[in-house]
C-alpha cells in the first residue's frame, strides 16, 4: 500500500472537522468560525460559508433530515460528563457517546441509556473518537473506540469487548472507517494518519504532517482520504493497494484484506484462507511450498499431503527476521530474496547459502523447476540480459542478451524456447540453443508457454488474448487483464485483483495444423481442449488423409462407433494384404456421403459391384442402373425389390405394391395393402395367386379378417382348403348359421363350433340356449359349472328369484346328464332332487326377503303366512346360504298375529328370542313377544290346513314337516300362494306302464265333451280343468276314493296305488301328470275338488290355482317359476 498526494491547501485556522457530500463531489470543512466548500477533484475552493460567530468544531451532511416531521423541536437529554464524540448505528436505532471521563454510553433513539462501558484508564483516558463499523456484512454492530490512554478497542452493541486493546503510542484525535468497513483511519498527536485493518492491525502511514491531525475522512466508495490538521493544512491523498500474489500452475495465492492470504485452486475453484493478523508484504508459491513475508518474519508453509487436490497448509518453518526485498521466490528447500541487483539464497532456517550480484536491476524472476534443492531460476534484467541460475550453483548462466529491458519471461516445457516481453510491449521468442530470434509479435504485456504443448504460447496486451502455435499466424480474442499461466486449454488471467481461469478452445491452432496435413500435431493440440465439432473435423481430415491411427483416436473421443467400425475393417483388410488405398478412400467417401467420388474410385479399382450396392442401398436407382451387369435377372430383381422398399419407406405405397408384385414379392405387397386397408388390391392378389402359395394366401385371409371382410376371408380359406380356419372365422365373426351348416357337413368340427357358441350365449344371458349348445357339444360339465356360478352370485346378491330359476335349470341339467351318462346316473339324480328342493325354497323365500327388506309388501298376508310355514317346515336342518331363519320366523310371527294364529305367533316369537336378530327387528320382536301374551292361546280354525286324503285337520306347526300328521301323505302346494292344493298323488300298480296308464284314463289327446260337467283342456302351455254349467251330474261312486283309506295310527306312509280298473274309471279332467324325462318316473295326481281349477306348468311341473297362474303369466309373459314363455312351442 502506498499513498499519493492529490492536492493540498492551507487555511489560517485549525481544521477541526471534515465532511464529504454523499456523492463525494464536494468536501466541507470547519476552520475557525467558517465553513469552506472544496471541489474534491482538484482541490478548488468552491465557496466559503459564514454565519457562525464562534469556532465550529463539528460538521456533517444531512442524508435524510435532522428532524422528523412529527417533532416540533429537538429532544434534549442531560449527560453526566462532557461529551467529546458520538456515532449512530447503521440502522439509526442506537447512539454511542464518548465522554471525557473515559465512559462510553450507548443509548436508544429516545435517549435512554442501554449500555455503559467504563474504560480502564477512567478519567485519565478521555474517549476522544468513536465510530460504528458501516459494513452491512457484519452480523453484529461493532464500535471502534480510540482514547487518550493511547489504546484502540472494539465493542459489540451489548458492551462486550472484542479482542484486546491495541496500543497506539500516540493520542488519537480522529477515527474513521472506509465506506465498506474494511479499513480504519486514525490520526492524532503523532502528526500522521495511519491505516489499520478493521481488526486493529496497523498497515502503514497515509501521510505525515507538521502538526497534530484533528480530523481525517474517507471519500465515499473510493480509496481517497482527506486530512485536516491543527495548523490549517488540508491534504487529499489517493491510496493505492498493490497486488501481492504468487502463481504456480493451477494454484494461485493472493493477499486479501492486507493481512490474509487466500490460496485458490484455479481448476476446482476451492479456496483456503490463512489469517496472518499482520501486514502481508510478499507471497511466493511453488509446488507444495508457500512463503509469506510479514513485517518482522517470513512464514514457510507446506501441504499436508501429496494429493494434487489437497488445499490444507501447515507451518513448516519460521524465519524470525526482517528482510527488505523487491521480489520473493520459494523453492523446495530455499527462499530467494531479490533486492535491486542482488539475489540471496536462504535456507528455511534463515541461513544464507549463496548470493548473486547482477549487472543491472532485476526486473523479473521465475522458478522453472528442477530437482529439489537444485531448482533453476529464470532472471530478466533491466539491461536486457536473461540468465539462468541454479540455486546450488554460484555461477549464473547467460542465456541471451537483447537491447531492450525485460518485463516478462517464460520458458517452454522442454526448455528449448524462450519467450520475452520487453519494455516496448513486444513479445520475442528465441531458440535457447542457437540464440536465434524465431519470431516476434507486438502489443504484449505478459507471455506464458503452454505447459502441455511445446509449440504453443499465449500473450496478452491491448485488451486482446493472442494464441500462437508454432510459426502460424496469431489467433486473437478479446480479454481484459494479464496472462500469467497457460495449462492445456485453460489460460490463467489476472484482471485487477482477481485471478480467473479462462477456458479457451484450441480450435484455431488445430485447424492451422490441419491445413498443412500435420495430423499428429493437430491431435496433440486437440487434446488440450476443443469442441466436439473440432474433434469430428480432425477425425474426418485424418481419415481422408488415410492417417487411421489419428482418426481412430479422434472418433473415439466423439464416440462415433460407425466410423470406428470402418477403420477397424480397413485395418483388418490391410492385415490380410490389401494395399489399394483408392479402395480404402472410396469406402471413406461413401461413409462421408461423397457417393459420386466413391463410385468413381470403385470403378477405377474395378469394383463396379460395390458401386451398385452403394447406390441401391441409397435408393439412388437411376445411378445404380449405370452399374448393372449384362442383364442378370437376379440383379434386376434385387434392384426392383430395393426400389420398392425405398418407395415404401418414402410413403409411396401404391408404387411399392406394383414393384413388389412385379418382383414376385407378394408377401410385402400384401402387407402394404393390408396395413393401408386396400381390400380391392388384396382380393386381386389373392385371386391371382396359385392355391399352392399358402403363406401369402393365409396372410391375405388374416388381413380380410382384420378389415372386417369375412366373406373374402372365407373365399380365401376355401381356395386353400383350410376348413378349420374357416370354422374359426365363422365363430370369431359370430356367423353361427354358416358355422352350423359347415358343422353338419363336417362333424369333426362340432366341438370347435358349439363350445364357443355356448360360451357366447352364456355371456349374453341366454342360458337355455347355452345349455342346448353345451349339450350338442357334449360339454355338460361346462354348462353345470356356469350355472352353479350364476346361482351362487344370485344368492350372494340376494336375487333369490333368480337363484330359484338357476337352481331349477341346474336340476334339469343334472337330469340330462343322468339320462346321457349311466355311470353318473345316481349322483346326478341325487343332485336333481337336491337342486329341485333348493329351487322351491329360494322361490318361496324371495317373497319373505322382499317383505322384510322393502317398505311395501306385494303379497297377501295369507300368502306370506303360508310361505313362512312352508319354509319353516322345510328348514328342518341347516338353512341354505342366504335364507334367514330370523326373517322367516319374523314374517310368520307378524302374519300369524294378523290372521289370528296366536298360538303359532307366540311360538314364533319365542323362537326369535333365542336367535340373534338384526337391530331393526329387535324392538318389534320384544314388543310382539309381550303383546302376544294378551291374546288367546289357540289358532284360528280357518287357517288350519286340511289333508285331502284323510280329511284330517293338521296343526299349523307340524313337527313332521309338509306332510299329514295322520296319513303321512305329502302336501302339494301352489307355487304362487303356497296353499295346500286338493291333489292326492297316486302310484301305478306294478306292471302298468305310463303309456298304458295314459291310455286307460284317455289322456293322450285333448277332447271336449259338452255333456260332461268338468272339461279338461290340454295345450302346449298348460292343463286346465274347467266347469261347464250344462254338465250332467257326476257318478256317485268313485273307485279312487276307496283307495284313499289307510290304516289309522300307522307311522309309515302308505302310498295310494291304483290298478287298471281304477285308472279306467278316472276322468282325464281330474288327473294331472308330471311327465318327467327318463330315468325319472312320471308322477300322477288326482284332483278331489273338481270345482276348483288347477293349472300345471308343462315345463317345470309346478301346480297353481288357474286364476293365479293366468294372472302371473299376464304379468310376466312366462311361467313365474321356470320362466318358460307362453309363445314357446313346447317343453
Amino acid at each position: 500500500m502506498r499513498s499519493v498526494l492529490t492536492w493540498r491547501d492551507k487555511v489560517d485556522q485549525c481544521v477541526y472537522d471534515l465532511a464529504f457530500k454523499p456523492d463525494g463531489t464536494q468536501l466541507i470543512l470547519a476552520a475557525g468560525n467558517r465553513l469552506l466548500v472544496y471541489d474534491t477533484s482538484d482541490g478548488t475552493l468552491v465557496q466559503p460559508l459564514k454565519g457562525h460567530k464562534d469556532t465550529v468544531y463539528c460538521v456533517a451532511y444531512a442524508k435524510d433530515g435532522l428532524w422528523s416531521p412529527e417533532q416540533k423541536s429537538v429532544s434534549k437529554h442531560k449527560s453526566s460528563n462532557r461529551v467529546t464524540c458520538c456515532s449512530w448505528t447503521n440502522d439509526g436505532q442506537y447512539l454511542a457517546l464518548g465522554m471525557f471521563n473515559g465512559v462510553i454510553s450507548i443509548r436508544n433513539k429516545n435517549g435512554e441509556e442501554k449500555v455503559k462501558i467504563q474504560r480502564p484508564g477512567g478519567s485519565l483516558s478521555p474517549v476522544w473518537s468513536i465510530c460504528w463499523n458501516p459494513s452491512r456484512e457484519e452480523h453484529n454492530d461493532i464500535l471502534a473506540v480510540a482514547d487518550w490512554g493511547q489504546k484502540l478497542s472494539f465493542y459489540q452493541l451489548s458492551g462486550k469487548q472484542i479482542g484486546k486493546d491495541q496500543p497506539l503510542n500516540f493520542d488519537p484525535c480522529c477515527l474513521s472507517y472506509f465506506t465498506k468497513g474494511e479499513y480504519i483511519l486514525l490520526g492524532g498527536s503523532d502528526k500522521q494518519v495511519s491505516l489499520f485493518t478493521r481488526d486493529g492491525v496497523r498497515l502503514g502511514t497515509v501521510g505525515e504532517q507538521n502538526s497534530w491531525v484533528w480530523t481525517c475522512k474517507v471519500k465515499p466508495d473510493s480509496n481517497y482520504v482527506v486530512v485536516g490538521c491543527q495548523d490549517g493544512t488540508i491534504a487529499f491523498y489517493q491510496l493505492i493497494f498493490s497486488t501481492v500474489h504468487g502463481l504456480y500452475k493451477d494454484r494461485y495465492a493472493y493477499r486479501d484484506s492486507m493481512t490474509d492470504v487466500v490460496i485458490q485452486h484455479l481448476i476446482t475453484e476451492q479456496k483456503v484462507r490463512i489469517k496472518c493478523r499482520e501486514l502481508v508484504k510478499k507471497i511466493a508459491i511453488y509446488k507444495s511450498r508457500l512463503a509469506i513475508q510479514l513485517p518482522e518474519k517470513i512464514l514457510i508453509y507446506e501441504l499436508y499431503s501429496d494429493d494434487s487436490s489437497d488445499m490444507h497448509y501447515q507451518v513448516k518453518e519460521k524465519i524470525l527476521r526482517k528482510y527488505d526485498c523487491n521480489l520473493l521466490v520459494v523453492c523446495t528447500d530455499h527462499i530467494i530474496l531479490c533486492q535491486e541487483k542482488r539475489l540471496q539464497c536462504l535456507t528455511f532456517t534463515g541461513v544464507k547459502e549463496r548470493e548473486w550480484q547482477m549487472e543491472s536491476l532485476i526486473r523479473y524472476i521465475k522458478v522453472i523447476g528442477g530437482p529439489p534443492g537444485r531448482e533453476g531460476l529464470l532472471v530478466g534484467l533491466k539491461n536486457g540480459q536473461i540468465l539462468k541460475i541454479f540455486v546450488d550453483n554460484l555461477f549464473a548462466i547467460v542465456l541471451l542478451k537483447q537491447a531492450t529491458a525485460v518485463r516478462c519471461l517464460d520458458m517452454s516445457a522442454s526448455r528449448s524456447k524462450l519467450a520475452v516481453v520487453d519494455e516496448n510491449d513486444t513479445c520475442l521468442v528465441y531458440d535457447v540453443q542457437t540464440k536465434e530470434l524465431l519470431f516476434q509479435e507486438p502489443n504484449a504485456n505478459s507471455v506464458a508457454w503452454n505447459t502441455q504443448c511445446e509449440d504453443m504460447l499465449c500473450f496478452s496486451g491491448g485488451g486482446y488474448l493472442n494464441i500462437k502455435a508454432s510459426t502460424f499466424p496469431v489467433h486473437q480474442q478479446r480479454l481484459q487483464g494479464f496472462v500469467v499461466g497457460y495449462n492445456g486449454s485453460k489460460i490463467f488471467c489476472l484482471h485487477l485483483f482477481s485471478m480467473t481461469a479462462v477456458e479457451v478452445p484450441q480450435s484455431a491452432p488445430m485447424y492451422q495444423y490441419l491445413d498443412r496435413k500435420l495430423f499428429k500435431e493437430a491431435y496433440q493440440i486437440a487434446c488440450l481442449g476443443v469442441t466436439d465439432t473440432d474433434w469430428r473435423e480432425l477425425a474426418m481430415e485424418a481419415l481422408e488423409g488415410l492417417e487411421f491411427e489419428t482418426a481412430k483416436k479422434a472418433f473415439a473421443r466423439v464416440q462415433d462407433l460407425r466410423y470406428l467400425e470402418l477403420i477397424s475393417s480397413i485395418e483388418e483388410r490391410k492385415k490380410r494384404g490389401e494395399t489399394n488405398n483408392d479402395l480404402f478412400l472410396a469406402d471413406v467417401f461413401s461413409y462421408q456421403g461423397k457417393f459420386h467420388e466413391a463410385a468413381k474410385l470403385y470403378k477405377r479399382c474395378g469394383h463396379e459391384n460395390l458401386a451398385l450396392d452403394m447406390y441401391t442401398d441409397l435408393c439412388m436407382f437411376d445411378y445404380a442402373k449405370d452399374f448393372l451387369g449384362s442383364g442378370d435377372p437376379k440383379e434386376t430383381k434385387m434392384l426392383i425389390t430395393k426400389q420398392a422398399d425405398w418407395a415404401r419407406n418414402i410413403n409411396e405405397p401404391k408404387a411399392a405394391v406394383e414393384m413388389y408384385i412385379s418382383a414376385g414379392e407378394h408377401v410385402k405387397a400384401i402387407e402394404i395393402s393390408g396395413d393401408r386397408g386396400w381390400t380391392d388390391t388384396l382380393i386381386d392378389i389373392a385371386r391371382k395367386l396359385d392355391k399352392a402359395e399358402r403363406e401369402p394366401l393365409l396372410l391375405c385371409a388374416r388381413y380380410f379378417k382384420k378389415l372386417n371382410n369375412p366373406g373374402y376371408a372365407a373365399e380365401t380359406y376355401l381356395k386353400i382348403g383350410d376348413l378349420k380356419a374357416l370354422v374359426q372365422l365363422h365363430v370369431e365373426t359370430q356367423r353361427w348359421e354358416e358355422a352350423f351348416a359347415l358343422g353338419e357337413k363336417h362333424p369333426e368340427f362340432k366341438d370347435d363350433i358349439y363350445v364357443p357358441y355356448a360360451q357366447w350365449l352364456a355371456e349374453n344371458d341366454r342360458f337355455e340356449e347355452a345349455q342346448k349348445a353345451f349339450h350338442k357339444a357334449g360339454r355338460q360339465r361346462e354348462a353345470v359349472k356356469v350355472l352353479e356360478q350364476l346361482t351362487h352370485n344370485a344368492v350372494v346378491e340376494s336375487r333369490f328369484n333368480d337363484a330359484a330359476y338357476y337352481y331349477w335349470m341346474l336340476s334339469m341339467q343334472c337330469l340330462d346328464i343322468a339320462q346321457a351318462d349311466p355311470v353318473q346316473k345316481d349322483t346326478m339324480l341325487a343332485k336333481f332332487h337336491y337342486f329341485q328342493h333348493l329351487a322351491e325354497l329360494y322361490h318361496g323365500y324371495h317373497a319373505i326377503h322382499r317383505y322384510t327388506e322393502e317398505p311395501f309388501s306385494f303379497h297377501l298376508p295369507e300368502t306370506l303366512f303360508n310361505i313362512s310355514r312352508f319354509l319353516l317346515h322345510s328348514l328342518t336342518k341347516d338353512a341354505p346360504l342366504g335364507i334367514s331363519k330370523v326373517n322367516t320366523l319374523f314374517t310368520l310371527a307378524r302374519q300369524s298375529r294378523a290372521l289370528g294364529a296366536y298360538k303359532l305367533a307366540r311360538h314364533a316369537y319365542d323362537k326369535l328370542q333365542g336367535l340373534q336378530s338384526p337391530a331393526r327387528f329387535q324392538k318389534s320382536i320384544e314388543l310382539g313377544s309381550l303383546t302376544i301374551r294378551s291374546k288367546p292361546f289357540h289358532d284360528s280354525e280357518e287357517l288350519v290346513p286340511l289333508c285331502y286324503r284323510c280329511s284330517t285337520n293338521n296343526p299349523l306347526l307340524n313337527n313332521l314337516g309338509n306332510v299329514c300328521v295322520n296319513c303321512r301323505q305329502p302336501f302339494v302346494f301352489s307355487a304362487s300362494s303356497y296353499e295346500v292344493l286338493h291333489l292326492v298323488e297316486f302310484y301305478l300298480e306294478e306292471g302298468i306302464t305310463d303309456e298304458e296308464a295314459v291310455a286307460l284314463i284317455d289322456l293322450e289327446a285333448p277332447r271336449h265333451k259338452r255333456e260332461n260337467r268338468w272339461q279338461e283342456v290340454t295345450s302346449s302351455n298348460s292343463q286346465t280343468l274347467r266347469l261347464e254349467e250344462s254338465m250332467e251330474p257326476m257318478a256317485e261312486e268313485d273307485p279312487f276314493t276307496a283307495k284313499l283309506s289307510f290304516e289309522q295310527g300307522g307311522s309309515e306312509f302308505v302310498p295310494v296305488v291304483v290298478n287298471r280298473s281304477v285308472l279306467r274309471s278316472m276322468s282325464r279332467r281330474d288327473v294331472l301328470i308330471k311327465r318327467w324325462p327318463r330315468p325319472l318316473q312320471w308322477q300322477y295326481f288326482r284332483s278331489l275338488l273338481p270345482d276348483a281349477s288347477i293349472t300345471m306348468c308343462p315345463s317345470c311341473f309346478q301346480m297353481f290355482h288357474s286364476e293365479d297362474y293366468e294372472l302371473l303369466v299376464l304379468q310376466h309373459t312366462s311361467c313365474p317359476y321356470c320362466r318358460r314363455r307362453i309363445d314357446d312351442p313346447g317343453p
